[in-house]
Parts: C-alpha cells; sequence; structure tokens
C-alpha cells in the first residue's frame, strides 16, 4: 500500500480541512514541502527503516527548496514566517520523523544557534552553506549520564593561551557523524560556553549508534572530546549560560509541535481508507459503531493538535510565544499523535504491524520524539513550575 491514504486523505479533509486555514505564504511552503516528501522522501522510505538507511543526497535537495534555516533572516536563508516553517515540519514528519528531524537539527538547532549567537564571521562562513545544504551541522548538547539534566553537563572548556581546549562526552547527537560543523557546549569556568568546532579538528571522533528500533532512517551519534583544541574564533561570542542553548531547543521543539500533527494526520487517513475497504462480518469495517466511534476520537485529536499548532505558529509569528506554551505544544501534540497512532493499529488489525501500512513505523519514531526536546515529565515539570512557582526539578 502506498504510505499515501489517498480516498482517507479526501475523506479526512473533508471533515476538517486543515490546508485552508494557513495563510497563503505557509500553503505555498507547506505544498513545496509534501510535493518533496511524497516524490523524494516516500517511495523510499520504508525500505530505508528497515535498513537503517539515511539518504545524504537529498540533503542538497531540502537546501535548494529553501527548508534548511528557512525561519531565518539573511546569509542564504529563506527568511519564511515561523507559521510556514511549521507547515513544513508538518509535511517532511507526515511522511517519516527522521526527515523533520534532520531539518530541524540542521535549521532550528545548529543554524539557529550561529544565528542567535556566532560571530558575523561564524555566520557568514557556516550560514549559506548550511542554507543550501552544502555543509551539514549537529548541536552537541546531550550527554551520556543524562539528557534532561543539561547543568550537570562534565563537557568542560578550559582556555590554553589564546584558545580552548574540550573534553568530554556527548550522546544522541544527530547528524554528528555526517557534520561539518558541531555546536558544542561545554562548562567552563566563565559559565556555559557554546563552540562552532570543525569536525574534522583532531580529538573529535563521532560514531553513529546502532541497534535503533525508532528512527532507523536518520543518524543519531556518540560524540567523543579528546583534547580538541579550537581558537577563540571558534567560540560563540554571545553564549554564556544555559539560555543559549535553551533557546535554540525552544526553536526545534516548537517544530516538533507541528511536525507530529504530520504524523496524526498520515496514521488518521490510513485509518479511514483501511475502514472502508477491510470487510468482516460481511460489512466494511467503517460500518461498525466502535470503529466510527475510534475514528471520531482519532479525528478530534488531530484537529485540537493542528489547530494548537497555528495558533502557536501566530504566537510566534508576532513575537509573543513564550517557553510556558511551548511545552504545552509538545506535550499535548506529542501525545496525541502517540494516541492517533495506537488507534490506528487496532483498526488496522494484524496487518498493521507490517511494513505494508507506515503506521508501525510512525509508532516508533514517536518514542523517540517523546522523548528528545523535552521529555513528557520535563514538560510538565515546566508547567508546574509555572503554575504552582516551584520548581520540583531538584
Amino acid at each position: 500500500m502506498s504510505t499515501i491514504a489517498t480516498a482517507g486523505r479526501e475523506a479526512v479533509a473533508g471533515v476538517f480541512d486543515f490546508d485552508a486555514l494557513l495563510h497563503d505564504e505557509a500553503r505555498q511552503w507547506q505544498q513545496k514541502a509534501r510535493d518533496f516528501a511524497e516524490s523524494r522522501i516516500a517511495p523510499h522510505i520504508e525500505e530505508d527503516f528497515e535498513n537503517k538507511h539515511f539518504r545524504r543526497e537529498l540533503i542538497a535537495e531540502l537546501g535548494e527548496a529553501g527548508f534548511l534555516g528557512m525561519h531565518i533572516e539573511g546569509y542564504g536563508c529563506a527568511g519564511a514566517s515561523a507559521t510556514a516553517y511549521g507547515a513544513v515540519c508538518m509535511e517532511l514528519e507526515a511522511i517519516d520523523s527522521g526527515w523533520r528531524t534532520f531539518v530541524s537539527v540542521q535549521g532550528s538547532l545548529a543554524m539557529s544557534a550561529i544565528a542567535k549567537y556566532g560571530s558575523e564571521e561564524q555566520k557568514q562562513q557556516w550560514l549559506p552553506e548550511m542554507a543550501a545544504g552544502r555543509a551539514v551541522g549537529c548541536f552537541a548538547l546531550t550527554e551520556p549520564a543524562g539528557g534532561s539534566d543539561p547543568a550537570g553537563m562534565t563537557t568542560t572548556a578550559v582556555r590554553d593561551g589564546d584558545g580552548w581546549v574540550l573534553n568530554g562526552a556527548k550522546r544522541w547527537i544527530g547528524l554528528a557523524t555526517l557534520a561539518d560543523v558541531a555546536v558544542v557546549w561545554a562548562k567552563s569556568d566563565e559559565g556555559i560556553l557554546g563552540f562552532a568546532v570543525p569536525t574534522a579538528t583532531e580529538g573529535f571522533e563521532a560514531r553513529a549508534i546502532d541497534g535503533k528500533l525508532s528512527m532507523r532512517a536518520s543518524v543519531q551519534c556518540d560524540i567523543d572530546l579528546t583534547n580538541v583544541r579550537v581558537p577563540e574564533s571558534a567560540r560563540l561570542p554571545g553564549a554564556r549560560g544555559l539560555s543559549a542553548p535553551f533557546s535554540c531547543l525552544n526553536e526545534a521543539r516548537y517544530g516538533i509541535v507541528w511536525g507530529v500533527v504530520g504524523v496524526a494526520r498520515t496514521c488518521l487517513e490510513v485509518a479511514v481508507e483501511r475502514s472502508r475497504t477491510r470487510e468482516v462480518f460481511g460489512a466494511p469495517i467503517g460500518r461498525f459503531q466502535l470503529t466510527q466511534a475510534k475514528l471520531a476520537d482519532m479525528l478530534l485529536e488531530y484537529e485540537k493538535a493542528a489547530l494548537l499548532s497555528l495558533h502557536l505558529g501566530a504566537q510566534k509569528d508576532a513575537g509573543t510565544l513564550n517557553r510556558s506554551q511551548i511545552s504545552v505544544g509538545k506535550l499535548n501534540n506529542v501525545r496525541s499523535a502517540i494516541g492517533v497512532a495506537h488507534e490506528a493499529r487496532t483498526i488496522l488489525g494484524g496487518d498493521g504491524i507490517t511494513s505494508e501500512f507506515p503506521v508501525m513505523r510512525h509508532i516508533a519514531n514517536l518514542e523517540s520524539v517523546r522523548t528528545y526536546e523535552g521529555t513528557d515529565e520535563v514538560h510538565a515539570l515546566v508547567l508546574g513550575r509555572d503554575l504552582t512557582g516551584e520548581a520540583a526539578f531538584s
């Protein structure tokens, strides 16, 4: 079966036409991303997931389409609205979370860090190349002992003459084995600092993490930093303290808010189509009340998540989006997508666990998405802190 359930898509859009709610610029970007995802990613994604294969040749095409760092102004970037960027994330993740993750790591993390905190020289050196897909970046924050406590990082940056020496380890770093530059965060006597480290630097080693049962068509890595010597010019001069990497993480979380709506939509479309074509007891399963109730509940979760994304996009475009609302979006929409995907699997029956349908692959990927850029628990505690004034993190 095609990853794209045409009859299901038409049925879902007939009830809730989300595309019509987008403004013209966002809809144009969305359609470009949909065309790209369906023509360049969808035909191979089941095979790539099975074979743990990342199609590096698509990076330049993503750059040519303008998707990389598209929300950044200047330096070869598109300068698109936050809503348009969200719509692109939705269409890429509707096919596979790994490809929205690529765009997110490249644009929302690595490029955003350089754009927000880098020197003019660093911006000129890296951003045009990364926007075009000629260079790849990664964002090295998470460490092996735990990603939810970056304040406890053990990677160090020590001044040495007119430069710095970095030592430590990072884990679950997207794209690190492909990257030309790593934005590395380290603890120093001057606080948490960020560095744009060329990955060819002596002492920098990245290894792809194997054995993954999720996100198999993308690349996540371990990094070892052993006496990595960089000049002062590699330091991001505007970055000092955890607020810098956290602001980049919020950019990535915003993309997730939208991206998982694409997963929910795909799973709902596939389930609707299957409900019309699969027959038991002499009738399509879509005629039975329990199946219709499941589909109705799935539609509600998809629609609520989509409308929340649109609302947060409008807030971000207006400059009023805050960290609490980003946590609301990430926590709610990932939770909704997981629920929709699991219900879709039940409607597909036993066939739902096969690669004939995309649902089980989406379920597996969502287990990663719910963990990275802040776990469910972390986002719940962010909201709890803001509601009560009490921090429960320690």
